[in-house]
């Protein structure tokens, strides 16, 4: 009788120390804040850790899992970090470098109606002059930015 006493106090006391030797959610809390990336966010519930926020590249949303995944007493990691797409930049539209008679013909056709604008050609740009309407200077950024053409529009002034 005292044998059986003695031995389910034993079990009873292997029992609850196994039981507190489980990690709780505040120690697993507290283990994956230190392991936290800029940017993520993790919650614990139940040993579930939950990852969120915003990062550069999935390595890095990989990296932030496999980082949760290691730590004593965490049961699943559901990984909800979203990655942001690269900035594309585009490149520059490219203007002609050389004004070929080609070029140089269709800025004087474009400008042939406009009889107060002179067009001067350098190597690289048109030069203009003159005096021209808000509807007619439009015109003329509209027939440049067409052909391509680099220019220097400020000898032209507005009419009064």
């Amino acid at each position: 009788m005292k044998l059986t006493k003695l031995l389910m106090a034993v079990v009873v006391s292997a029992t609850m120390l196994f039981v507190s030797c489980k990690p709780k959610d505040a120690d697993i809390q507290k283990n994956v804040q230190a392991k936290e990336a800029t940017g993520i966010t993790a919650t614990v519930a139940e040993g579930v850790v939950t990852l969120t926020g915003v990062v550069e590249s999935e390595e890095a949303k990989a990296k932030a899992e496999s980082d949760i995944k290691g730590e004593k007493g965490v049961k699943s990691v559901v990984n909800n970090i979203t990655v942001t797409p690269p900035v594309v930049v585009a490149p520059p539209v490219s203007m002609t470098t050389t004004l070929d008679a080609a070029t140089q013909q269709k800025v004087k056709d474009g400008l042939k109606d406009m009889k107060s604008v002179t067009v001067e050609f350098t190597a690289d740009k048109a030069v203009l002059k003159g005096e021209v309407s808000k509807a007619q200077r439009m015109t003329i950024m509209q027939l440049l930015a067409s052909a391509k053409v680099q220019s220097d529009v400020s000898g032209l002034t507005d009419k009064k």
